[in-house]
């Protein structure tokens, strides 16, 4: 297989093609092969991941307490966000598959994708050394740490809410998502919150937690 796409894609040409393959090669098709798989790739790479994802919170969040820094660091290193990782740099057209993991769609499981993206990350760390494995990892992830620290400080605005409209007894509210827009690995969403049935607000975010609780603050504005 030719990795060049794949290498322009994450600006990382490697000496050893091998170990690439390695880091692509699922257990799966390693079983029906009888060839090494990723996932000893995998095991270091997520501590690698864990380790630079760490450090960059430190040195690049200060104000950000003790707490906090984990819960950030646990929104970023989690398989949705690699998946995201994975889907913009089309890990699936590169990856080695048995024929069990192989659907009609040829959609890859998340779960598969996101644990080849630390396998990459480890494959990156033994052709080159700890600082390119940095870089692939903050370029990627830099932008959800930015949108993690910004919310990890977030007031509840759905419990404020809540409280506010149920003063004076029980009330039914309710949040919907009434849009997406964008590509997967770069969607929004736009929810709306309604209290009795009677639109209150919509807010918008890149999940749809965020986007509810944007409609929540939208809708305590007016409110006030």
């Amino acid at each position: 297989m030719d990795f060049r796409n794949l290498e322009e894609s994450i600006g990382y040409y490697f000496k050893d093609e091998a170990i690439l393959k390695q880091a692509l090669t699922h257990t799966s098709y390693a079983y029906e092969n009888k060839i090494e798989s990723n996932e000893k790739l995998e095991f270091l790479g997520d501590s690698i991941l864990e380790y630079i994802s760490s450090k960059y919170i430190y040195e690049n969040y200060p104000k950000l307490k003790e707490g906090e820094m984990t819960k950030v660091r646990a929104t970023v290193v989690c398989e949705d966000s690699l998946y995201k990782v994975a889907k913009k740099h089309n890990f699936s057209d590169f990856l080695y598959l048995g024929k069990s993991q192989k659907s009609g769609n040829n959609e890859v499981r998340p779960a598969i994708l996101a644990d080849s993206v630390e396998a990459v990350i480890a494959a990156i760390y033994f052709d080159a050394g700890l600082e390119q494995a940095e870089k692939f990892i903050i370029e990627n992830l830099k932008d959800e740490i930015k949108k993690a620290s910004a919310h990890v400080g977030m007031k509840d605005y759905k419990t404020v809410l809540q409280e506010k409209l149920q003063v004076h007894g029980s009330v039914e509210i309710k949040y919907n998502i009434i849009n997406e827009v964008g590509p997967d690995h770069d969607k929004s969403f736009v929810a709306e919150v309604s209290c009795n049935g009677k639109v209150l607000a919509q807010g918008s975010g890149k999940n749809k937690k965020s986007a509810e609780m944007d409609a929540a603050k939208n809708a305590l504005t007016k409110i006030k």
